[in-house]
C-alpha cells in the first residue's frame, strides 16, 4: 500500500519506493529536518567563531542517498515541480551535482510529507 503511495510521485519507481521503505522505516514519522539528516542530505555548517566555512552533507544512510540521487535525476526531468526547482538552481549558477542533491532532498521531504498525510488519514479512519 505504501509502495503505491510513493510511486504516485513522478520520478519514483518500484525500485526506489521499495528501497526507501526498507532502508528508511522512519519515512512519514519524523520531521523534515530529521528525515534529511537520516538520509545524509541535510547541510551542516563548518563554522568557528567569526569564521564561516562551507556547508556540506555527510553521514546518514548511503544506500538511501544513492537511491534518492537517481530518483532526483529522473524527477528533475519528469516531475514539473522538481524540474522548475532544478532549473532555477542551475540558472543561479549551481553545479549540476549540487542542484541534483538539493533536488533529492526536496524529493525526500515531499515523500515524507505524503506518507505523513497518509498515516494521519488512515489512522483517523480506524475504529477503536
Amino acid at each position: 500500500e505504501l509502495d503505491t503511495v510513493l510511486q504516485a510521485v513522478k520520478g519514483v519507481g518500484t525500485q526506489t519506493s521499495r528501497q526507501l521503505l526498507a532502508a528508511l522505516p522512519e519515512l512519514g514519522k519524523v520531521s523534515r529536518g530529521q528525515i534529511a539528516a537520516l538520509a545524509g542530505l541535510a547541510p551542516y555548517n563548518r563554522d568557528s567563531g567569526k569564521w564561516r566555512g562551507r556547508r556540506f552533507i555527510s553521514g546518514g544512510r548511503s544506500c538511501v542517498r544513492r537511491v534518492l540521487y537517481m530518483a532526483a535525476l529522473a524527477a528533475s526531468r519528469h516531475n514539473p515541480e522538481l524540474k522548475v526547482f532544478y532549473k532555477r538552481l542551475k540558472e543561479a549558477g549551481k553545479p549540476s551535482k549540487v542542484a541534483l542533491v538539493a533536488t533529492a532532498r526536496k524529493l525526500l521531504i515531499h515523500l515524507n510529507a505524503i506518507l505523513a498525510r497518509h498515516f494521519k488519514k488512515t489512522s483517523s479512519n480506524t475504529c477503536l
